[in-house]
């Protein structure tokens, strides 16, 4: 699969389909680039939150609206996921394009976007090396085309394993829109499990970890929120008066 083809023929489609708005482009190019992350894998999960901030779409009725759509107009196939630990599975949908560019022609737009989606650091094909350099893996699987290194984010994922102090914890909750004493709480749960899973493995990303950590929250203030308003509408029902107007009729 090629990066390129992919984009054009999602392009083309976007200016035929009078169905969609800007967030459900915004939202596809979110998940194309996470697509692409991946590699081109055939199935690849997803988070929430993540997806939102890419996007910039501030509502989660707005992005699962969305993400629906694009489910229903065969943009992709969405399978939710019901585990906080688990994100949600995306298949993205092959779009063919019916005017493929020519190979050699010259076309601006096109080398914009790979400008843009080309990562700095990734050296060019016969490109002259320093001698005190390091070179990047060149390898590329056979059944897709992948623009993102893959090694600086093995790098990232090896150095956020723990978090550098309690203050980094706070930091990262306060970016995310969450208040300093839910990151506190976080930091002491598994400081005291040695930054450890209820089965006793490891944590490889803390920060992941916290996400869904922010994903329970949220979910478990929402059920609150609920049961206190069913048990006011309880305690109003059973009110009742001490004055008593015993003459008027049943």
């Amino acid at each position: 699969m090629n990066y390129i083809k992919l984009l054009n023929a999602a392009f083309e489609k976007f200016y035929f389909d009078d169905r969609l708005n800007p967030t459900h482009i915004s939202l596809y190019m979110a998940l194309f680039q996470e697509w692409n992350s991946s590699r081109f894998a055939n199935e690849f999960y997803v988070n929430r939150r993540d997806l939102m901030m890419a996007s910039k779409i501030g509502s989660k009725s707005t992005y699962h609206r969305c993400v629906t759509d694009l489910d229903s107009w065969l943009y992709l196939c969405y399978f939710p996921s019901n585990n906080p630990y688990k994100g949600s599975k995306i298949k993205m949908s092959i779009i063919s394009t019916s005017d493929e560019p020519v190979t050699g022609q010259y076309n601006p737009i096109l080398e914009q976007l790979a400008e843009q989606y080309h990562p700095i650091r990734e050296p060019v094909v016969g490109q002259h090396h320093p001698i005190n350099g390091q070179a990047v893996d060149l390898h590329r699987p056979t059944d897709g085309q992948a623009l993102v290194s893959t090694i600086n984010n093995t790098k990232q994922e090896n150095n956020i394993k723990q978090p550098k102090g309690w203050q980094a914890v706070i930091d990262f909750f306060i970016e995310k829109s969450f208040n300093a004493d839910e990151g506190k709480k976080f930091f002491e749960h598994y400081e005291t499990r040695n930054w450890q899973t209820s089965d006793g493995k490891a944590i490889r990303d803390w920060r992941a970890v916290a996400k869904n950590w922010m994903d329970r929250s949220e979910l478990f203030d929402e059920e609150n929120k609920v049961n206190k308003k069913q048990a006011s509408q309880i305690k109003d029902n059973l009110r009742t008066t001490k004055n008593k107007d015993y003459g008027q009729p049943l």
